[in-house]
């Protein structure tokens, strides 16, 4: 009789409970999870879509966009691009072609009017504006050529420092292209270069943070976070702000490390449960940032902003995106994997528009695309696909304007130099203006 009394008492309980977010009943990993759901139903639903968000906000930046103190290289916040072409011409940079293109995020390195890439070889080639070769230069071994390596740059206008997947480094003249010293690392590099003042950094497959002399290759300190499992699925990322440099690894962990002497000065988690378990597909987009925070995102459905001094979470929210997001004033801009293009407030992480850019392409057609990378222009947003399409939009509106179609297949995300607009396809840069 007692049992049956209790076991009524627990009914009643259960019952009379207000499963809402407040009560205990719901973890806080189960109110993530629900909220998800909630904002992928959204996405999927045109009608909940123009409800929900608003989709008919005209955004209003400066006609003169103003230059950041932390727009230069270092930093990898492009920010809004000082571009406005008709895209009506085109020129073709031709060289040997890129095996497993779709693997790769290419880097287009400039010098004055010139440009820099590679081939599948690890064959570096500098033209001029004409498209005329400059120099050719290939320092790997017939076995080495055999293994397909993929190359990072950094430059600092005298000379070019190249990182690959194999264990290599090594500086080149730029005039040149002559060799100045090469170098062997313990293991494979995955990350962005940068250069600063007479060192210059990168970071490996084990996770470890590497800081050598621009002079010489030689290593002055490492910093190594959590060895993975697993590499990174996509090119780590880093930026330098005030003699800190902040990187994330392949866990998606970011930590901040001080330029001089590579102390740790915090390290902040952002991987949940859930990218614990994917931890295989995890990728992240690069790191932007201004002068107190850092933003960035990846395709577990979280967008981040960060406090640079404390390592602290300004906010958290949902966009899944592992393409560089764009810092305008006080808005950010991500295009999501679903092709939606997103604003978001700055401050608050609240996002105040969302567009379907990809509504001009048929249903069957659009499940096989994905974006590539995006620059925001003076006038329009210019976003590059896995199909060969560079996608122009209005950036008051947030409609797509046209539709170029450049390749078949995947081209990088877009670069501007010297007002012309580039990118990379497998076997050539397409020069556009």
């Amino acid at each position: 009789m007692i049992k049956i009394f209790n076991l009524f008492l627990i009914i009643i309980f259960c019952f009379s409970c207000s499963l809402n977010k407040n009560s205990k009943f719901w973890t806080k990993e189960k109110i993530k999870e629900i909220e998800e759901k909630k904002f992928e139903k959204i996405f999927d639903n045109p009608k909940a879509l123009s409800q929900e968000l608003n989709t008919n906000i005209n955004l209003n930046f400066s006609k003169n966009p103003k230059k950041s103190k932390l727009s230069k290289k270092l930093t990898n916040n492009d920010g809004r691009v000082n571009f406005d072409g008709s895209l009506k011409k085109s020129l073709k940079y031709k060289f040997s072609k890129i095996e497993n293109f779709y693997q790769v995020e290419p880097v287009i390195s400039f010098h004055r009017e010139n440009i820099i890439f590679f081939d599948d070889k690890g064959t570096i080639l500098q033209f001029d504006k004409n498209s005329r070769l400059v120099w050719k230069k290939n320092y790997y071994t017939k076995s080495e050529k055999k293994l397909d390596p993929i190359l990072q740059f950094a430059n600092n206008n005298q000379f070019l420092i190249v990182a690959d997947n194999l264990t290599k480094f090594y500086k080149l003249n730029l005039d040149t292209g002559d060799i100045v010293w090469s170098k062997k690392n313990s293991a494979p590099f995955n990350s962005q270069i940068k250069i600063y003042k007479d060192r210059f950094f990168v970071v490996d497959f084990t996770n470890t943070l590497r800081c050598f002399s621009l002079k010489n290759g030689k290593e002055l300190w490492n910093f190594q976070t959590e060895t993975p499992l697993i590499r990174s699925q996509k090119k780590l990322s880093m930026v330098i702000i005030e003699g800190v440099i902040y990187f994330n690894n392949s866990l998606g962990d970011i930590s901040a490390v001080d330029l001089n002497n590579g102390r740790l000065l915090w390290q902040l988690p952002t991987r949940s449960n859930a990218i614990l378990e994917s931890a295989f597909s995890l990728e992240t987009s690069d790191i932007i940032a201004d002068e107190n925070n850092l933003f960035f995102s990846n395709n577990k459905n979280q967008f981040f902003s960060i406090d640079i001094k404390s390592g602290s979470f300004n906010w958290e929210t949902t966009v899944n995106s592992n393409i560089r997001p764009t810092l305008i004033e006080n808005f950010l801009i991500s295009v999501s994997l679903e092709g939606y293009l997103i604003v978001i407030d700055k401050i608050t992480g609240n996002i105040i528009k969302v567009t379907d850019v990809f509504n001009n392409f048929k249903p069957k057609k659009r499940k096989e695309i994905l974006p590539t990378g995006f620059i925001v222009g003076l006038k329009n947003i210019y976003l590059s696909t896995n199909i060969g399409r560079l996608l122009v939009i209005d950036i008051k509106s947030g409609k797509t304007i046209s539709t170029l179609k450049i390749d078949k297949d995947k081209i990088s995300r877009p670069f501007v130099s010297n007002q012309n607009l580039y990118l990379a396809k497998d076997n050539a840069i397409i020069k556009l203006n």
